[in-house]
């Protein structure tokens, strides 16, 4: 059975689904797996949403945090997950494995931001979904992996990303290396200023003000852009902004905030999905239910 083949027979039916898939980058060893949710009703025209994984790599829980908006907006929803053995560490999964120990940069298809696109495409063949696009979301480690993706890869493959309360960011500069910035990867001021015109939104919780613990990004190069993830986020704009009057081009990235949320997948992929399927943030009243206040 071919891989397109194991695929559709998955998805045949609705329910939660878990297949291992084998990219173009891992061996029958190492495979991604996948976990997804297919809403009774659900039809190939409908809509499908990415879901990125925090630093426990737990691909299933963040399928979980957009069940109930799968059901009431008929979306599927997948959740690849990148297992320590296949992505050990920050470097192979939020930094995509774009620089190696050695500090050389990768062939691009091996990057671990190429794997959401590629599945993607998968799943067209497979005739899972009609989409030509994708939504994405990324919470915390899966947030840097999210605005990396779309600093670094075809965006065409996904109509809208959203960086959900990441531990800190790649600024839009060429004069800093990556991950802090974009410099030694080969990219031109004109690629510079295409990733600013791109539409990118940053979602940060209000009360995601933690400075210390193992999920705090605490290296130098994060410091710099705040104390806490959500001083990062502004900061992270701020630099946007300005490097775009700078340049004299357009910056099409914003910033959402969540308040009374803090370090939560589940309240974050509320107020995404509240973004994306009602184009608008929650009320205040449903907001402090997110935040456990209402």
């Amino acid at each position: 059975m071919t891989e397109v083949e194991a695929l559709a027979r998955a998805f045949a039916a609705p329910g939660r689904i878990s297949v291992p898939v084998l990219d173009a980058i891992h061996d029958a060893q190492h495979p991604v797996w996948l976990h997804a949710y297919r809403p009774a009703g659900y039809t190939p025209d409908r809509p499908v949403v990415f879901s990125m994984h925090g630093m426990a790599r737990n691909g299933e829980e963040y399928r979980e945090h957009w069940i109930d908006t799968a059901d009431r907006h008929c979306v599927l929803v997948l959740a690849p997950a990148f297992p320590h053995e296949t992505h050990p560490g920050e470097r192979a999964y939020d930094d995509g494995g774009v620089v190696n120990a050695a500090g050389d940069v990768t062939p691009s298809r091996r990057w671990a931001y190429q794997v959401p696109a590629r599945m993607l495409a998968l799943l067209q063949r497979a005739g899972v979904t009609k989409r030509r696009q994708a939504f994405l979301f990324g919470h915390s480690a899966g947030a840097e992996f999210a605005q990396r993706m779309a600093l670094l890869t075809d965006r065409s493959p996904f109509c809208a990303v959203v960086a959900a309360n990441a531990g800190w960011y790649t600024l839009p500069t060429l004069l800093r290396p990556f991950p802090e910035g974009l410099g030694g990867l080969g990219l031109t001021d004109a690629d510079l200023e295409a990733r600013l015109a791109w539409p990118l939104t940053i979602l940060v919780g209000e009360a995601d003000l933690d400075t210390t613990g193992p999920s705090v990004p605490s290296l130098p190069a994060a410091l710099a852009q705040g104390a806490h993830r959500f001083a990062r986020a502004k900061h992270l704009l701020a630099f946007a902004r300005a490097e775009a009057v700078r340049r004299g081009t357009a910056c099409h990235w914003r910033l959402e905030t969540a308040p009374g949320i803090a370090h939560d997948g589940h309240a974050m992929a509320q107020v995404c999905a509240a973004l994306w399927f009602e184009g608008q943030v929650p009320d205040a009243a449903r907001m402090a239910a997110l935040a456990g206040k209402g």
